[in-house]
């Protein structure tokens, strides 16, 4: 296979086309080709970037929990709000089904 830098050879990229079972085109080949080589390009770039003093992180922001207690409070009436309903049943809000057969 290629160096990290460099050419990606054509015969690289039948390869790795085979390994992924597609069938390449040969101007598909050849495009490839360049991609992937400037993609390990920039990835050879960036290996040699000095992180010793950036500490690891799994996200770019400070994130902290932003939940909130569990604590019950004032609700609405139910009675008030079935009202205002188009269809109840059985002091539940009636809705029609999603799955199944149509109404």
């Amino acid at each position: 296979m290629a160096e990290l830098t460099g050419t990606f050879s054509r015969a690289d990229v039948v390869y790795v086309a085979r390994l992924a079972r597609l069938d390449l085109e040969p101007d598909e080949v050849d495009r490839y080709a360049a991609q992937l080589a400037s993609i390990l390009d920039h990835v050879a770039a960036v290996t040699g970037l000095d992180t010793t003093d950036v500490p690891a992180t799994a996200h770019p922001l400070e994130l902290a929990n932003v939940a909130r207690p569990d604590t019950p409070g004032p609700t609405l009436d139910r009675d008030e709000v079935l009202a205002q309903a188009p269809r109840v049943e059985d002091g539940r809000f009636r809705v029609p089904p999603i799955l199944g057969e149509a109404p």
